[in-house]
């Protein structure tokens, strides 16, 4: 047996120096607890596997959720032969080599493959590209485990190849089941042991783990070993026990991966969508977890101008006061101005329209031809200006009643600006429509304006 090949036999010896998580890996299809969605009975995965047809597949999602188990539950059901790497340890040569043996295997003994990719993101763009032309010809069955977007830190051919699993946190009975096995477990687990575990305290670990079931296991394990027994000989594991055990809440969040981006969409979505609650929870997250607050403050500010406008133009001014304070005060006091700034845009009125004029603007700007600015607005301020025309016949609007003339300031007029029935935005409108009707200018029935989502 060399590095890579995985003994089943092996399995079957329990190594009681080895952390509880991983004495406790479900080694069957029925001890396998959590994502029912796509492994629970009938469900895709579960009958590929008793089919013993499985492609290419990537399980992609946070640490402690059954990617690594799952893999063994398959190796251990299967008839293929499987074969272990990780992508933060392995080489070129080692992806290689193993590649090797399993065509040697499929040439002499007619067996599959399973090759398990632990930390598949690790491995750059040509180590991937190495695994490819053999799981295209199906000498190997790949599995790939990431904790990141598949679609951002794997290639596309890979991907194209296999079938994605999303793996989501376990909920709260997830944790309180695999929590409970390891407590009676007297081979694996903790069963040698005489535990009374109380109810609020498995509720505790449940909560406290944010759904990994390593961070739960190991938490059970700190405290039962940790503990002193009774005269009776019990363990006694109290609530108090359980928050020594797991002092600080695991908050799952990756800067760079899916977690940073979601939270942030949600932030900006509920400040969008009128819910201050929402949008400080969130922020909230992104802060305890340890996210920049700069990046914050400038989500704050774009949204300021994208999504409150001139409805309540007080709404950028306020954004960019916090975004001063932020720097100016540092955290963590920061977070109070710019709490005061996430409700206030939350609670304002709304309105899009500068953004979607800009838009409208840049997309002229882009596909039509480009305009010429008109001789009366070009620059007369050099000698020789009034002979090419440059500045003749230019209107300056404070000469005139109400600071405003009749004038033309595009060769080709276009409406990009539409002002909303919103906040302030009502009274720009009303004044902006009197102004485009003395011009003689109407909406382009044709114009479109989208409402995109952005953020």
């Amino acid at each position: 047996m060399d590095l890579f090949t995985l003994s089943k036999t092996s399995e079957d010896t329990i190594d009681q120096n080895a952390p509880l998580a991983l004495r406790m890996r479900p080694r069957t299809v029925e001890e396998f607890v959590g994502q029912g969605y796509f492994f629970g009975p009938d469900k895709l995965l579960r009958r590929m596997l008793k089919a013993d047809r499985l492609s290419s597949l990537l399980f992609y999602g946070p640490p402690g959720t059954g990617k690594t188990a799952l893999a063994h539950v398959i190796a251990n059901t299967t008839k293929a032969n499987f074969e272990e790497i990780n992508a933060v340890t392995s080489s070129t040569r080692d992806v290689r080599r193993v590649l090797q043996e399993a065509k040697e295997r499929q040439f002499r003994l007619k067996q599959r493959t399973i090759l398990f990719v632990d930390e598949l993101h690790h491995f750059n763009r040509t180590q991937q590209d190495i695994l490819l032309p053999d799981v295209e010809k199906g000498t190997v069955i790949l599995i790939g485990a990431t904790v990141h977007n598949p679609f951002f830190a794997i290639n596309s051919p890979l991907i194209s190849r296999s079938q994605i699993f999303q793996f989501e946190p376990l909920s709260r009975e997830d944790i309180k089941t695999i929590l409970r096995r390891a407590i009676v477990d007297k081979e694996r687990g903790l069963g040698r042991y005489k535990i009374e575990i109380d109810e609020e305290a498995l509720e505790h670990l449940a909560e406290m783990s944010e759904g990994d079931a390593r961070r739960a296991l190991n938490a059970v394990e700190v405290g039962v070993l940790s503990a002193e027994a009774d005269e009776q000989g019990i363990i006694h594991y109290t609530l108090k026990v359980a928050e020594e055990s797991i002092q600080r809440k695991a908050i799952v969040y990756d800067k760079l991966g899916d977690a940073h981006y979601d939270a942030a969409s949600a932030f900006i979505k509920s400040m969008r969508g009128g819910d201050p609650d929402a949008a400080l929870y969130w922020m909230a997250k992104m802060l305890e977890a340890g996210e920049d607050p700069r990046f914050i403050a400038r989500r704050i500010v774009i949204l300021a101008a994208e999504d409150v406008g001139n409805a309540d133009p007080m709404a950028l001014v306020l954004a960019c006061s916090a975004l001063n304070a932020l720097e100016f005060v540092g955290m963590p006091e920061a977070r109070i101005p710019l709490a005061q700034a996430v409700t206030y845009l939350a609670t304002a009125p709304k309105s899009n329209a500068s953004y979607l004029a800009i838009e409208k603007a840049q997309e002229d700007v882009k596909k039509e031809r480009t305009q010429p600015v008109p001789k009366h607005l070009r620059d007369a301020n050099y000698p020789g200006a009034i002979k090419l025309g440059h500045g003749v016949g230019y209107k300056y609007p404070h000469n005139y009643k109400g600071q405003w003339v009749e004038q033309e300031y595009m060769s080709e007029g276009s409406v990009y600006y539409e002002p909303k029935e919103v906040g302030l935005e009502a009274e720009i409108k009303k004044r902006l429509e009197e102004w485009r009707k003395k011009k003689g200018m109407t909406k382009n029935e044709n114009t479109e304006f989208s409402s995109q989502n952005t953020e």
